[in-house]
């Protein structure tokens, strides 16, 4: 039986609308990846090292560098995307939630490793040159647009888990094609096997050996 215009109409929108807030999660995971894996913050020592002349302790820190949960966040929230087109009904739901919470978790992230604190407390354990008692270790220069993009990334993760949690339920799942393949076939193994019993008593009526 073929559906009816406006239902093959709404399972094109879903559909539609599935694909689009996919290309959205992964951007949003993808660039926030990228961004967390460049580097934030360049350092220096202002007075002399060892032995050697100022500046001789520079350095830099990337995103990952700076806040360790920042990239495990978003591989979970991408890994959780995926996992929204294997549930159905409140699990997907649930998933979605977890979606939004590490997109926020990311955006946080962003957030923490462009504060002072974080940068000279992880600056401390990242020198690989040992400073003095007349050594400090300063902020030389900032890339600001790899926070800002790693930010901005996690906010698309957390509006694409809103997003779900609201218009899932309409979208189609791997789950649902997999048990219509499944139930076809096992009516159609069902319905062969009725129809060569029925073969097979019919031949014995008529006095026929089936076997034969």
């Amino acid at each position: 039986m073929t559906a009816p215009a406006p239902a093959r109409d709404q399972a094109r929108t879903a559909r539609r609308s599935l694909l689009v807030w996919l290309a959205a999660s992964a951007v949003g995971g993808g660039l926030a990846l990228l961004a967390a894996g460049r580097v934030w913050v360049t350092l220096g020592t202002s007075g002399n090292t060892a032995g050697g002349p100022a500046g001789a302790g520079s350095g830099s820190l990337t995103g990952n560098d700076l806040v360790a949960w920042l990239t495990p966040a978003v591989l979970a929230a991408l890994a959780a995307v995926l996992a929204v087109l294997a549930t159905r009904g409140v699990a997907r739901r649930v998933t979605s939630v977890v979606v939004a919470l590490l997109g926020v978790a990311a955006a946080a992230g962003a957030w923490d490793g462009t504060r002072e604190a974080t940068i000279l407390s992880v600056a401390a354990r990242h020198m690989t040159t040992a400073v003095t008692s007349s050594g400090h270790i300063s902020v030389e220069s900032r890339a600001w647009v790899w926070p800002l993009l790693t930010a901005a990334g996690g906010l698309v993760l957390a509006g694409a888990g809103v997003v779900a949690a609201i218009l899932s339920v309409r979208w189609p799942g791997m789950s649902s094609r997999y048990e219509r393949g499944a139930g076809s076939a096992g009516t159609g193994g069902t319905a062969r096997v009725k129809d060569a019993d029925r073969a097979m008593w019919d031949a014995i009526d008529e006095g026929e050996d089936p076997t034969a």
